[in-house]
C-alpha cells in the first residue's frame, strides 16, 4: 500500500472510531427518544438555506441516510416558542411527524401515514377557528380562506410534503400554523423548510412511523443552536 493510501484508510478508521467526534443528532440534548431523525441546520438565524440530513441510530450511533441543500424562512428562524404566525421565519425546536401529504400519489415504501390532496382539501390558519392549524376537507365556514392554504393551488411545493409537528398538538393561536417539510418553490419558504422533490421522495420512503421519527430544526450555534434541542 502506498504512502498516501495508508494515510488515508487510517484517517477513515478514526473517523469510524468510537472515539471519534460525535455526529450531529450524537450532539443534540435530545432526538426524540426514536431511531429516526431529521435535522435541518442554517448558519445562522437569519439564513434562508442550510441543509437537511436524516438519520439512522444503528448499535447505539446515529448513521446518516442521506442529506439535501434546504431552504428556510424568508426572514430566517426563530424559536418556535415564541415565534409569531406571519413572521415568515421558520421555528426552531424538535418536533414530530404527524403524517404526509401530497397532490401526487405517495412515493413507493411510504409507511407513514398519507393524504391526497384533494380540491376540497384546506389547512386552517384562522386563529378564530376551532379548526386551526388542522387539515379541513371542505373548509368550515368559520375558517377563512384569506387566512387559510388552499393545498392543491400550490401544485409544485404540496406534490408532497410532511407535517411538522409545531403548535400542531395543542395549538396556542398566534404562533403559527401549516409548518410543512415539502417540495422546494422558487426561493425561501414562509416558515417551512424545502427541499428538492427528489429528496423529498427519499424522505417519505424512509420515514418508518415505528421508529419514532422527529426532525429538529436549529442553526449551527446561538441561542436556536439545534444542540440545544
Amino acid at each position: 500500500m502506498r504512502l498516501a493510501a495508508a494515510a488515508l484508510a487510517s484517517t477513515s478508521l478514526l473517523a469510524l472510531a468510537p472515539g471519534g467526534p460525535p455526529t450531529l443528532p450524537g450532539q443534540m440534548a435530545d432526538t426524540g427518544g426514536g431511531s429516526q431523525l431529521i435535522t435541518a441546520q442554517a448558519p445562522r438565524v437569519d439564513s434562508t438555506s442550510g441543509t437537511l440530513t436524516w438519520w439512522n441510530r444503528r448499535d447505539g450511533h446515529w448513521v446518516k441516510a442521506g442529506s439535501a441543500a434546504a431552504r428556510f424562512g424568508a426572514k430566517g428562524l426563530a424559536e418556535g416558542g415564541s415565534r409569531k404566525q406571519g413572521s415568515n421565519t421558520t421555528p426552531t425546536g424538535l418536533y414530530d411527524l404527524p403524517f404526509a401529504f401530497g397532490i401526487k400519489a405517495a412515493p413507493a415504501g411510504t409507511a407513514l401515514r398519507y393524504r391526497r390532496v384533494r380540491e376540497e382539501s384546506w389547512w386552517c390558519q384562522d386563529n378564530d377557528s376551532r379548526s386551526y392549524n388542522r387539515w379541513t376537507e371542505p373548509r368550515p365556514a368559520d375558517c377563512r380562506a384569506s387566512e387559510s392554504e388552499h393545498l392543491i393551488a400550490y401544485e409544485r411545493q404540496y406534490a408532497y410534503a410532511l407535517v411538522v409537528g409545531f403548535n400542531y398538538e395543542r395549538p396556542v393561536r398566534g404562533r403559527g400554523a401549516g409548518i410543512f417539510l415539502h417540495v422546494d418553490g422558487a426561493g425561501a419558504t414562509a416558515g417551512c423548510v424545502s427541499v428538492s422533490q427528489d429528496a423529498m421522495r427519499r424522505i417519505l420512503g424512509w420515514v418508518d412511523p415505528a421508529k419514532g421519527p422527529h426532525m429538529a430544526i436549529g442553526t449551527v450555534s446561538g441561542g436556536t443552536a439545534i444542540t440545544r434541542y
